[in-house]
């Protein structure tokens, strides 16, 4: 048996394709142009998930669904093998179908994928209008994008949106339109950070911005949470920047305490730090009003805003935006003009009208109701079936829930028995840097519907066998 060279190769993080149907793709294309021999074996899943930048349990679901294509086989504590091409069955290609309807349009996640919103709710009419209004009385608005920071109609706009909703009053000057969150955390790090600055993260937090902070070569220092939030930087930490999720948590949801947020402004204050608050899906509370946000709390002074499209309205747009204090602005200008803007000009003005139409609020309200009941569905469920393996904390906010497991599981080992039955089920544990140590899963629910729901939820009851119990 011979090990195969490594197959690592570059997953396309904006393409629509999940990431375990690419890897699936990869190892498809090797196999049938020969490259892949039989009986050659394949990297650990724990190995190649390190080398492609990606969770285990992707990993593990890509290779069983290999196996149940015939390309590989697997035996207990061996791995994973090729098969011989002779037992793999190609099928032909369906012959293309009637025009889909919405209501026949699948998911593109598995349940329970965390933080994406239901397209198949799109306003798709109501967005084809507002695009081809602009085709029609300003189409050159399409492609020539204005000011350095992006549409001044959008920004306008955005303005007045922080303003009802976030409580952050903000001139249309301060306002950059981004390629999403994660264009603006690079565009914050690289116009106020130096290599070999601090960075504080909130441990546990959003993955990718733990390799982010690495490979722009900042120094990492982890901010443990408690009931109150993250915790602040230790008078021993040289701390620049600290990037936080005030107004919900990310991933254990709950909001900062108002003196948990006053100390970080004071902090920032005494020590010339600064704040990127993101604001990943605040628009989702299902009682009361939104949190007010942190930079409005700041009145913009040692605090830069990170908003996003895409959990309110689509993750394929590609549109977020950054509010920075007047007296950055000049230096975030400098910035744009010597690396660029990323933000695609095409839907700015769309976008812009949309808003300005009250069609994005109309969604927005649409969205909040069925994602509401989305939510109390789970939590019904939750409550009433998982009680004996699991709990949870009601923050009443967000598109995903944290379920806490009890003693005697193990999030990734239930995890991957989850992927097995076609269930995408982030853990706690995978959110965690040093020091941190949750145990459970994180649980989507906003891109799913109840019947979806129900389904998945009597598929992850199947998992918690009592041979899938010890941690």
């Amino acid at each position: 048996m011979t090990q195969t060279p490594s197959i690592a190769f570059a997953i396309d993080r904006e393409a629509r394709t999940p990431v375990f149907e690419q890897i699936c793709d990869h190892i498809r294309q090797r196999v049938t142009r020969g490259d892949l021999l039989h009986g050659a074996r394949l990297p650990a899943t724990r190995a190649l998930a390190t080398e492609l930048g990606v969770s285990r349990s992707t990993v593990v679901t890509a290779y069983e669904q290999l196996v149940a294509e015939g390309y590989l086989s697997s035996l207990q504590g061996s791995g994973y093998t090729i098969r011989a091409m002779e037992g793999v069955e190609f099928t032909a290609p369906k012959p293309a179908t009637a025009k889909t309807t919405r209501s026949e349009i699948a998911p593109t996640r598995l349940p329970f994928a965390p933080g994406y919103p239901d397209m198949r709710l799109f306003p798709y009419r109501q967005w084809a209008k507002s695009v081809a209004r602009v085709c029609r009385t300003n189409p050159q608005a399409m492609l020539l994008g204005g000011a350095a920071f992006g549409n001044f109609e959008l920004r306008q706009a955005i303005a007045g949106h922080v303003a009802e909703w976030r409580g952050i009053t903000a001139d249309p000057a301060q306002i950059i339109v981004t390629a999403g969150s994660a264009d603006a955390l690079e565009i914050c790090t690289r116009t106020l950070a130096e290599r070999g600055d601090g960075i504080g993260l909130e441990n546990p937090c959003y993955p990718p911005l733990r390799r982010f902070a690495d490979a722009r070569g900042l120094e990492t220092h982890f901010l443990p949470v408690d009931e109150h939030g993250a915790q602040l930087p230790r008078p021993e930490q040289d701390v620049r920047l600290a990037v936080l999720t005030p107004s919900h948590q990310f991933p254990l949801g709950g909001a900062m305490s108002p003196d948990r947020r006053q100390a970080f402004i004071t902090w920032a204050d005494r020590t010339g730090g600064w704040i990127i608050e993101d604001d990943y899906d605040s628009e989702f509370r299902y009682a009361g009003h939104p949190i007010p946000a942190m930079a409005g709390f700041d009145r913009l002074n040692r605090t830069i805003y990170v908003g996003s499209f895409s959990k309110i309205f689509s993750n394929t747009l590609r549109l977020g935006y950054l509010i920075v204090p007047q007296a950055l602005t000049d230096h975030f200008r400098t910035s744009l003009e010597r690396f660029g803007l990323r933000a695609s000009y095409m839907p700015q003005q769309a976008l812009a009208e949309f808003i300005r139409d009250g069609e994005f609020y109309r969604h927005l309200r649409r969205v909040r109701r069925t994602y509401g009941e989305r939510r109390k569905y789970l939590l019904d469920r939750l409550t009433r079936d998982f009680s004996d393996v699991g709990s949870l904390v009601d923050h009443q906010a967000g598109m995903q829930v944290a379920f806490h497991l009890r003693d005697g599981f193990d999030d990734t080992t239930l995890a991957a028995h989850a992927q097995k039955l076609g269930l995408n089920v982030d853990t706690l544990s995978h959110f965690c840097a040093d020091g941190a140590d949750y145990n459970g899963f994180l649980l989507g629910y906003c891109g799913f519907s109840i019947e979806e729901l129900e389904k998945a939820l009597t598929r992850l009851e199947q998992i918690f066998a009592p041979s899938h119990r010890s941690r």
